[in-house]
């Protein structure tokens, strides 16, 4: 298990409140190739740039494979206090309050805890000014990084290049920080042979780049499933539905943006072994044809689909609604477009670009429904209730003005598409 650290509720609000004021301050310092822990970044956006990077034919060919050893744990106080722009007396105090397990108080002497509301934000200005420092190498030695939190790539025209001289760099780098390299997860990689990176494999296949899941993280999903569907034998249908369906489809969005089609297809193969064993296991005296019949159904074009009625659920004309497992190979391949470099959400030039982007993805993920989308840009992108943003990371729901039980119609002038926490509120009070 991660060790995690906790904060108590007081020192939870009060590091949300120092986050306010460092985290423009990192924004506007942070390396333009790190995407961990910050705002407007995700993976996505570091996959998208292995891609600009490696896909050419005048890419770099050999892959520095990079991960720090117990990052969290191990980085120097002292560095930190002497750096991080806040107030050093709440600093320190943070990083050496200590933990407690087992009834026993613990001294902490390096690292800041991972459960803290501001580590990352510290852990990413300490793990900063890696880029600037390979930039010293000639534009030909093909030197990039590209950063998540504490795993990282670092691309080079050659071999001897990357572990000669540019891992000792590195190394030296994070010394003077307390930290390390993790020998065991560190290697040079030439692109033909691929490497994983953030849950993904990234290769040449004669000389074409390809991004796939990686089998490690495709056997680890595939396991969490069988799992799930070992661990309910005596479940019913429909929870075991409702069960698998987010964790399927969240494995499905994650890597929805690379060459992913063939694997989905895969994995719904194998889920569909394991939920066919589950149903015959139930009924060992009946027969095949008793138990497709009895749990598979032909849905469009579509036959073996396992689904059946959700008895909460009803249509309009008083049918029970029919739930079905979501299949991976039914999600969109759809490329993602990377954040600039240079972008910083707290930098008044670029909001306009912000918002782009987030109306793009807003469309994207409304794009099955024409009025959710036209309900949304009406409001201004915006929730009525709190006057915050409604953006595609959100939870929201739809509320009637005029209640449906009341006469409520649903036209678009009688429907507000609002925050999950706020339509909550409304009915609560």
């Amino acid at each position: 298990m991660r060790p995690l650290g906790i904060p108590a509720m007081r020192d939870r609000a009060m590091q949300a409140i120092h986050l306010l004021a460092l985290e423009p301050v990192s924004e506007t310092t942070a390396d333009k190739s790190s995407y961990g822990f910050r705002p407007e970044r995700s993976t996505q956006d570091a996959i998208a740039h292995c891609f600009v990077l490696l896909s050419r034919k005048t890419s770099p060919q050999w892959i520095l494979e990079g991960d720090i050893r117990g990052c969290f744990d191990n980085i120097s106080h002292e560095w930190i206090v002497n750096n991080i722009p806040m107030d050093k007396k709440i600093l320190r105090s943070w990083l050496k309050a200590g933990y407690i397990h087992d009834r026993t108080l613990y001294p902490t002497e390096a690292g800041t805890p991972q459960g803290g509301i501001i580590s990352p934000t510290v852990a990413n200005m300490t793990l900063d000014g890696l880029e600037a420092e390979l930039k010293r190498f000639r534009r030909q030695d093909k030197v990039h990084m590209i950063r998540y939190a504490d795993d990282f790539i670092i691309s080079g025209n050659s071999k001897e290049l990357l572990e000669t001289r540019v891992r000792p760099l590195v190394e030296k780098f994070l010394s003077i920080r307390g930290l390390e390299l993790s020998p065991e997860k560190t290697s040079v990689t030439h692109i033909d042979e691929g490497f994983d990176f953030l849950g993904m494999n990234i290769r040449k296949y004669n000389g074409k780049l390809l991004i796939k899941p990686s089998k490690k993280n495709v056997k680890a999903h595939l396991k969490r499933v069988r799992e799930a569907i070992k661990d309910n034998k005596t479940a019913k249908q429909v929870n075991l539905i409702k069960m698998l369906n987010p964790i399927i489809k969240g494995w499905a969005n994650y890597h929805k943006a690379v060459s992913a089609k063939d694997t989905f297809r895969h994995v719904d193969n194998e889920i569909w072994l394991s939920l066919w064993k589950w149903a015959k296991r139930r009924h060992l005296r009946k027969g095949s044809v008793w138990i497709k019949k009895k749990y598979f159904k032909t849905m469009g074009l579509r036959n073996w689909v396992f689904a059946t009625e959700d008895t909460e659920k009803f249509y309009p004309d008083g049918k029970p609604y029919t739930i079905s497992l979501f299949h991976a190979a039914d999600v969109q391949i759809r490329w993602h477009t990377k954040i600039k470099g240079e972008a910083n959400p707290f930098d008044p030039q670029y909001e306009t670009y912000f918002e782009d982007r987030m109306t793009s993805k807003m469309r994207d993920k409304l794009k099955g429904s024409k009025r959710l989308l036209s309900l949304w840009l009406s409001q201004g992108c915006h929730c009525p209730i709190c006057h915050q943003k409604l953006t595609d990371t959100m939870q929201w729901r739809l509320h009637y003005i005029n209640r449906k039980v009341d006469g409520g119609s649903d036209t678009l002038s009688n429907l507000i598409l609002m925050h999950y926490d706020c339509h909550r509120k409304i009915h609560d009070c």
